[in-house]
């Protein structure tokens, strides 16, 4: 087996791990770790907006995909997780309606967090085969890069699944799972080789689409409920934070 793609499954495997980042949260007192969500949520909101604006689409157009195939899969991306969310609503309104014995139910957001995650890590795994196949160095650099970019986003997920209702140890334990398909996207690179840059240029717009939608449609909303002048000032800020963590890593690529 050549030495890149040994040095490849390791480095998606560190990534991979990134995704059990809320094992920090275990010892923390719960009232405490509810008003950190708080502002968890609006880095995440900056985080996400920033993610795509600041690294997704650029990436798009840097492998050739700036053409209305890729603008059509970005909204594809959108409309795909707004209906998502209506069949997720309707199953958890059906839940509800049938079911009056207390039992604790998930906000749809927390399952759309997974499924747009799960195609996030899918093209990182890509991008970590790719830059292995480009080199070794190349792969490296590429790897510490989305390392340092996924520490900040893993860290959101895990924000916005608690907040969506997931015990600390759910969430864990679905953000890990989320995370393997890194994993996935590292084995397809490393096995189809150039080909993967046809499937890299769907996979890229269906994840920034999803991104929009969750950072827009779910978790926007749910800051304006927050009228208090102060709560809101902090809320803008850490948007703010979010965005220019995303911003940063641009130095490292």
């Amino acid at each position: 087996m050549p030495i890149q793609f040994i040095y490849a499954i390791a480095s998606v495997v560190i990534v991979s791990l990134l995704s059990l980042i809320g094992l920090l949260s275990l010892r923390l007192k719960e009232d405490r770790l509810k008003r950190m969500i708080y502002y968890m949520i609006a880095l995440s909101v900056g985080a996400l907006f920033g993610d795509v604006a600041v690294h997704l689409i650029p990436e798009i157009y840097r492998n050739g995909g700036g053409s209305a195939v890729s603008s059509l899969a970005l909204l594809s991306g959108i409309f795909t997780f707004f209906l998502l969310e209506k069949y997720l609503h309707w199953m958890h309104r059906h839940d509800v309606e049938t079911h009056e014995d207390g039992h604790h139910h998930i906000e749809p957001v927390g399952y759309l967090s997974l499924i747009s995650d799960a195609f996030h890590n899918l093209t990182d795994g890509l991008i970590i085969g790719v830059g292995y196949l480009a080199g070794l160095e190349i792969g490296i650099a590429t790897t510490l890069a989305i390392i340092l970019h996924e520490i900040p986003h893993e860290l959101g997920n895990f924000a916005l699944l608690l907040y969506a209702g997931f015990t600390k140890k759910r969430a864990i334990l679905y953000n890990f799972i989320s995370g393997l398909a890194a994993v996935i996207g590292t084995l397809l690179a490393l096995y189809f080789g150039a080909m993967t840059s046809a499937f890299d240029a769907i996979v890229l717009p269906l994840a920034a689409g999803g991104f929009i939608y969750i950072a827009g449609s779910d978790l926007v909303p749910e800051l304006h409920k927050t009228v208090e002048a102060k709560k809101s000032i902090f809320q803008f800020l850490f948007i703010l934070v979010g965005i220019a963590i995303m911003y940063l890593l641009l130095f490292l690529d």
